[in-house]
């Protein structure tokens, strides 16, 4: 598999356990310029989701949360803002999450899920 063919698979991955979670996915790869994209963005009770999905074959190169740096961070946030900016949506609050996957084979052997990320 290529990275964008795993990349994809990861975020389809995330996409079901967010549903499973009791999400409603409102968007999916939306972006804010060519540099600025969120994976997912969902929504559960009256807080909007801006969620990070990384996706590794392996955590032999670290973790996939470990690519979440700063820089990364303020492109989410910028993109956030540009999205509620776009919609006018009227919200209670909104966070950044993440959710890291670790394949093996074609199998996610681990998803994890970290809420309300900040810098």
């Amino acid at each position: 598999m290529t990275n964008k063919t795993i990349g994809k698979y990861g975020e389809d991955l995330a996409k079901n356990f967010l549903i499973k979670k009791g999400y409603e996915i409102l968007e999916l790869n939306f972006r804010y310029s060519r540099l600025a994209e969120i994976d997912i963005i969902a929504k559960k009770d009256k807080t909007i989701h801006f969620v990070e999905v990384k996706t590794r074959t392996g955590e032999n190169f670290g973790t996939p949360f470990e690519a979440i740096n700063k820089k990364k961070m303020l492109s989410i946030i910028k993109c956030a803002n540009y999205y509620l900016s776009v919609k006018n949506m009227k919200i209670s609050s909104f966070q950044i999450d993440a959710i890291g996957i670790v394949l093996s084979g074609d199998k996610a052997i681990k998803i994890d899920f970290i809420e309300n990320l900040s810098l």
